[in-house]
Order: C-alpha cells, then structure tokens, then sequence
C-alpha cells in the first residue's frame, strides 16, 4: 500500500476560478491586452516543468498528447476496454490534473511527490489502447519508457524536493550539495549577478570541481558575455522560447506599461535580472492599472538555497469594491506602522505608498496560486522605491471554504464561529501581512562607497545594547539568509498580521465592529494556531527538514504562543469518534489581548531586529530553535504528524479560463471545475501549435538530461 501522503484523492477538491464578470467589464483594448499578457504566462510557465523534476517535462507531454486526441469522457471507455475499473480511471484523471495544477510531479504546496493511484500496469495498458497510440506507437512507447519508472518511483531520494541526498531538485545537478550552493552563490556575488534566473552544474574536470551557470536566456550570447570570463563556468540558454512577443505593446494602456514590457522582452531575450529589475520600478509606478500583471522568476521557495526564482506570470483584473478597502489600509499604514514592536530605527525612514488592490485572478501560470502578493523581492528596490501588494480575491473565495465534517482539530462549539469568520478573518490577515508584513522594516545597508542609510553613532542593538551589524553591498536577504530567508519572512509578515488584527482601526476599515470584530480577531488566531499543527504534514522527520515555508512559519507562531503559557493555547492528543488518533487545539480568547499579544511583541521584535542587522548566526539559532519537531517535551509533535498525516485534507486545485481572440474580439472560454475540466483547459490552452512545442519541451529536456549524465 502507498502511504495517502503520495497520491492525490479522487474526491480531492476542484474549484474554477470565476473571473467572467471582471473580464465582461474590460473595455475591447484591456481584453487584448490581457489576452497576449496571458499568453505569454503560460508559455513562460512551462519552463517549471524544467525547474521542478527531471521527468515532468516528459510526463506533461505524454499527457497532453493522449488528451488531444481523446477527450477525458471519450478516453473512458477506452479506459473500461482497457480493465480499469471506474475508481481507478478517476484516480488517473486526478493525477493528470495534479500534474497540470502543480506543473509537475511534486505538490507546490509541501514539494512532496505524488504518483497515480492505480497499478503501473493499468495506465501503462490505457496509454497503449488511447488513440494517440494508435497513431505513433513509437513516438509514444519512447515517451513512456522516458518517464515511467520515476513517474511511479517513490525511492527516498524521490518522495520530495531538495538539495544533495535530501531530494529531488533540477536548480542543481544532482551531484551538488550545500557547499556547492554556497561557492557559486560567492562566484556570483563576486560577479554582481543575480542567482534568479539561474541553475548550477558540477562537473568532475581532472579531480577538479568545476561548474555550470545555466542562465535562463532566449539567446546564447548577449549582455552576460562577461560572466564566462571565469573559465569554470559557462553560460548556456535554459528556456530558449521567446514568448514575451511585441503584440503585448501594442494594447497596452500608457508609458509605463510600455516600458515595462520592452524591459521585460530584454530580460527574457537576454537574461538580465537587470533588465526585469527595470521592468519592475515601471511596473510600481503603473499606478492602478485596469488589468494587473507581474512575470518573470519570481518566488524562491523551492529552490532549496533559496536564491533561485521559479518562473510565475499573472494576469487579473481589479476588484473595485473590494480595492477600496485595500486602500484605506494603505491610507492608515503611516499612523499602523509605529505600532509595530521594534525601535522606530528599525523601520524604513519613509514609507512608500503601494498600490494595493483586489484582483480577480485569469491567469496565474506557474506551480500554484497564493492568496495574496507582495512583490517585486529585489531587496534594493523595495527598501528605496517601493513596492505593490495585490490580495487575489476569486482565490480567497473558494480556497479556504471548508465542510464542517471536514475540519479537523477544532472543539465542536468552535466550527460554526470557525467557518462563519474564516473567509473574512482571512482576508484581514491577508491584507496586514502582505501591506505591512512584507512591507515593513529596515535593512541596514553599507553601499558600494562605504556610506550607510543609518545613523551608526545612534543606532543601537535594542536585544544587546551593543552596535548594529549590517549588510554589505551586493549582500541580499536571500543571499544572507539563504535556507532560512523564505520562512523567517513569512513568519515576520504573519506575526504582524496577529498583531495588528488586534487593532480597532484595522478591524473597522474591514467592515467589522463590536462582537463580530471580536469574532474576527478569535478565529484569526485560532486560524493561525490550528494551521501550526496542520503545518507538521510538510515536515520531513528522516532529513528533519520543511517542505513548505508557510507552514514552518506557522508551526514557529504555534510554538510560541504554546511557549507563553498561562492557558493560552491548549494542544492535546485524543481518540477520536472512529477510534483513531485525534488531536483537539483550543484558544482562550479571553487572553488574546494579553498573553497572547505580549508573546507575539517579544518574539516579533526579536526577528526584526536580527532581520535588519543580518545576524545570520542568532537568526537562524531562534528560527531553527522553533523549527524543531521532536518526541521530548510537553508535547510530542513527531506522534502529532502522524496524527495530523492521518487527518489530512488535500490542498484544492484550480480551474482557470483560457482567452480565444475572435475577429476584433476576445472571447473567455470557461471550463467546469472538475479533474477534466482543468485537463481540457490545458490541452485548449496549447493546441494551436501543441506539436512543435512538445518537441521543443522534449528538446530542451534532453539537453538538461545529457549534460548531468556528461557531468556525473
């Protein structure tokens, strides 16, 4: 039997993401505009498929090749001649669209693998009998060959993403480990280049380690000759399709959009991280835009130094009623801010209003869909130009809705309250922590002349008392921190949402007073504490690592407010109704205000601090102290994930619409949300030149493949 951990239910939940309204609102010109931006998200979103696991590429084109001949309700009865049974068709739809949903064969969320339910023997038998078969059988016996093994494989190394003998990973080859991480990222300091849009490879050249930058260019050579300057490296093109075409301009609504496209093309002909760093100031002063956008290596969650993005472009349009709370926050941020725990040395010398606005996502192409952005993450830009927030809210309105037989961990008086106050507690939590979470707090930075944005001779250690370390020029908060730098911030941007959700102010620029707002605030917290618990899935006990830098975050949150004691937060291990392991988390919201708001002062403070004086050294000894998952102390939290693992709801996927222009229209083609929906979209949303793009995907796959066998 396969642990439940590794395949994707057949009743897992499929939602669409409605955005038909918002799109029937966009004048002709926005339609178009959105309509290029969308395609070349998708396109740029295949290049995940590379940056995830060394088969996805393969996997997804076998996929797409079935679907495109046969429907998921033709392919059915192909499937019954074939002797799969009707559960074990579903469970093989279900993984199509997981593979679709995640852009590869590992869950965005955790980077844990999943592997179709059902025996090797009965897809491998369906794929056989499907028409695409039928008509290149060799073509198709090759692809399966290619991807079979470790499509089902689910060998240590397999079962999750990572560095070295931790996990899968194709940022790097597999012959890297931490150290290798560590010396490239110094080549590249040393270089002032950005490890972004980049991957590594190590070769053996004569007992002598030497190494590839693979940079992610449309072109060979360009603007980054200089990098080969160093002769152990090489820079070689690693998504080599140019998708970012010029149409895009041609709809765009004013100067920035304009200028911002152009960079981003140059980006992606060349790959410049400074040409996208350009694109990104054009895109913070595109103040308001009808149709929002963002594209480029973005997120780096999954890279396992933490330095590298992964490929992500969004598409959405503002949701005007909802924005207009957004802005009220950002209005109030000025007055918010010195509420925050840390000296007012510690926080940015002027805040730069964002934008910060609700989007009704179309498209968002890449491994999966967040509730809320807070981006660019260039350190540089951030700290002195500014920054846009956005809070996707077609998201937010079916990912966090829950049946009350199926929430786990609660007291039963708590469900109701709980599902009544999610959603909007959510979106609370959401607004804070991207706004002023994120956008919060003060790096202490030594330029390239020696000059500091500090007063040395005033600025002390509030923790120490003594002088403030710092970062030095061309130092980051990725570089700095690397392995840590994800989940600390996360962790950073949810303790002020905690925080300041206690706020009366807050509470009523969301439209919530008296008992509600109350309401509001209990089920935030308790949202918070019971997500520590449901964190432990995404903990891996045999290279005691995480999987997830969210859930970390809160894991972290949850052993602090347990730490605090005084009856705060009550975590026990029961039996439950069928006999099995439960587990019951309880809030005392009489002491929200109090114990609660005192524990998450003293521990915010302390990570800000060390946060804005790069002390690497105690940042990652308080981090990782919270970290810990282990059977010892007041309570045994490697039991817990067991029970947590037993109790486990899977994460829903999500149905997005494809655009199809039409004369001088833009039509929006929507989709069911099912397991066949989402793979119709798919197969949809490549057909106009699905061959020559599966044989470039397969192309560029080969390539990756054949250097690590040169390299090994």
């Amino acid at each position: 039997m396969v642990d439940s951990q590794y395949y994707l239910p057949n009743d897992i939940g499929v939602s669409a993401l409605d955005c038909g309204e918002a799109f029937r609102l966009l004048s002709p010109q926005e339609k178009m505009y959105a309509h290029y931006l969308s395609r070349a998200a998708w396109y740029g979103g295949l290049a995940v498929l590379l940056q995830t696991s060394p088969e996805s590429a393969n996997i997804f084109v076998l996929l797409q090749k079935i679907f495109r001949k046969q429907t998921p309700a033709q392919l059915e009865q192909v499937a019954t001649a074939a002797g799969l049974s009707a559960e074990e068709y579903q469970a093989f739809l279900v993984y199509a669209a997981g593979l679709y949903a995640n852009m590869g064969n590992y869950k965005s969320f955790g980077d844990t693998k999943f592997i179709p339910n059902l025996p090797k023997e009965k897809l491998e038998a369906l794929m056989k009998a499907s028409q695409a078969f039928q008509e290149q059988p060799a073509e198709m016996e090759a692809l399966w060959d290619s991807c079979s093994c470790p499509l089902f494989s689910l060998e240590d190394k397999q079962k999750q993403l990572g560095l070295g003998d931790k996990g899968i990973t194709t940022y790097f080859s597999g012959n890297c480990c931490l150290e290798d991480a560590e010396l490239a990222q110094k080549f590249l300091d040393s270089k002032k280049l950005s490890a972004y849009n980049t991957r590594l490879f190590k070769r053996d050249n004569g007992g002598k380690a030497c190494y590839e930058v693979r940079l992610a260019s449309a072109v060979q050579k360009g603007q980054n000759d200089s990098f080969t300057q160093e002769p152990s490296y090489d820079v070689k093109p690693y998504c080599t399709r140019d998708r970012f075409g010029m149409k895009n301009l041609a709809y765009a609504a004013n100067e920035n959009q304009r200028k911002m496209l152009e960079e981003y093309r140059r980006s992606f002909t060349f790959g410049s991280v400074d040409a996208h760093k350009e694109g990104s100031r054009y895109w913070i002063k595109d103040k308001g835009p009808i149709v929002e956008s963002y594209i480029g290596f973005i997120e780096s969650y999954r890279d396992p130094f933490g330095s590298r993005g992964e490929f992500e472009g969004f598409v959405a349009v503002v949701n005007k009623a909802m924005s207009e709370r957004f802005a009220k926050l950002v209005g109030s941020a000025e007055v918010l801010l010195p509420e925050l725990p840390w000296p007012r040395e510690f926080e940015k010398d002027t805040f730069l209003k964002p934008d910060f606005t609700s989007l009704d996502v179309l498209t968002f192409a890449g491994s999966g869909i967040p509730a809320g952005i807070n981006i660019p993450n260039y350190d540089d830009i951030r700290q002195s130009e500014g920054f846009k927030n956005v809070s996707l809210g077609n998201v937010l309105a079916v990912a966090y809705a829950t049946q009350k037989e199926k929430l786990t961990f609660l007291e039963e008086e708590d469900k109701d309250l709980f599902i009544k106050w999610k959603g909007p507690s959510f979106e609370v939590q959401v607004g804070l922590h991207e706004l002023l979470g994120h956008g919060s707090g003060k790096l202490f930075v030594q330029d390239d002349k020696g000059k500091f944005n500090f007063d040395k001779s005033k600025v002390t250690n509030p923790e120490t008392g003594e002088p403030v370390s710092l970062f030095l020029h061309l130092e980051t908060w990725d570089s700095k921190f690397s392995t840590i730098a994800s989940s600390y911030e996360e962790c950073r941007a949810e303790c002020v949402g905690l925080y300041l959700c206690l706020k009366n102010q807050v509470l009523s620029i969301f439209g919530h007073d008296g008992q509600d707002a109350e309401d509001v605030v209990y089920v935030n917290w308790l949202s918070m504490v019971r997500a520590g618990l449901l964190g432990l899935e995404f903990y891996t006990p045999e290279s005691k690592s995480w999987r997830q830098a969210h859930m970390q975050a809160r894991f972290v949150i949850l052993r602090v407010l347990l730490e605090a004691g005084e009856g705060l937060v009550g975590l026990e291990e029961v039996t439950g109704q069928d006999g099995k392991p439960d587990a019951r988390i309880t809030l005392d919201r009489s002491k929200i205000h109090t114990v609660g708001k005192n524990a998450i002062h003293r521990f915010l403070c302390k990570l800000q601090v060390l946060k804005s004086t790069a002390d690497v050294e105690g940042g990652r000894a308080l981090y990782d102290g919270y970290s810990t998952v282990s059977d010892s102390g007041a309570h045994n939290f490697l039991r817990l994930r067991e029970t947590v693992l037993l109790r486990k709801e899977a994460r829903k996927m999500f149905v997005q619409a494809n655009t199809r222009v039409s004369g001088d229209s833009v039509e929006l083609v929507e989709y069911e949300g099912s397991a066949a929906g989402l793979i119709q979209s798919f197969t949809e949303r490549f057909q106009d030149e699905a061959e020559q793009l599966e044989a470039d995907l397969l192309e560029m796959n080969r390539r990756d493949q054949l250097a690590v066998t040169l390299l090994m």
